[in-house]
């Protein structure tokens, strides 16, 4: 009994630190102009809320899968796509539109990388703790390297044009880029859950492409993290002229 209740806290905390360490990682990269604490820990613990919105929502999408269900791929694809991935990335837009991008503390474009970064956590964080209840260590270690990294990274790029959209010219521009900013994300999030789903079909070998899918995916994120600043730095100088 006390071996359990040592595996299940050991398990828990693999399963709850990664999101916890990114969290931190991504907060830092906004220093020059951090975002109040109490915003970010809200838009964390609403993240851990969309977790349980998103279950009766991919049960429901779920239904449809039977319009494949001759064809494996196909069912594996609606899955990646359609049931998890636009279902959770959807989910996380709404709560940095709904909390977060009227708030006045929303004054840059790497604020939108931070508050989406920061949803994607909260829902990966509890995520995580429920597959791992259910699973072992082995599946918190696997998923700290995989699937947590997957959802800030995809986020975070939906983020970085969240932020953009912040400060479009025309609302026209605006939606387009939020609009673009969620097709990304789903791209990245769909293709990760491809690779997983397709192997009862094409076997190990898609696994293969998990890794460099998610450090693409965060190289291209910290690139743009890098332009986000530079962005920002130039609007406040600017700022500071007038």
């Amino acid at each position: 009994m006390q071996r359990s209740w040592l595996n299940l806290g050991v398990s828990f905390l693999l399963a709850a630190a990664p999101a916890l360490i990114l969290l931190r990682y991504y907060y830092r990269q906004d220093s020059e102009r951090p975002e109040p604490k109490g915003l970010v820990v809200r838009i964390f613990l609403l993240g851990i809320v969309a977790t349980f919105v998103a279950i009766p929502l991919e049960l429901l999408m779920s239904v449809f899968q039977g319009l494949f269900t001759d064809f494996p791929l196909l069912t594996a694809l609606f899955k990646a796509f359609v049931v998890a991935a636009l279902v959770e990335e959807y989910l996380k837009l709404t709560i940095v539109r709904v909390f977060a991008y009227r708030n006045r503390n929303f004054d840059e474009i790497m604020d939108g990388v931070v508050y989406t970064v920061v949803a994607s956590l909260g829902f990966a964080c509890m995520e995580n703790i429920l597959y791992v209840m259910g699973g072992t260590i082995g599946t918190a270690l696997t998923r700290a390297v995989t699937a947590i990294p997957l959802h800030a990274t995809a986020s975070g790029l939906m983020g970085y044009y969240i932020g953009r959209a912040k400060f479009a010219a025309s609302p026209r521009l605006e939606g387009a880029l939020i609009n673009r900013g969620l097709r990304i994300a789903i791209l990245v999030h769909g293709t990760y859950d491809f690779l997983l789903f397709s192997v009862p079909v094409l076997g190990t070998l898609p696994l293969l492409g998990m890794i460099p899918l998610i450090l693409g995916a965060f190289l291209i994120l910290r690139s743009r993290i890098r332009v986000a600043l530079a962005e920002d730095h130039r609007r406040a100088q600017f700022d500071q002229l007038v």
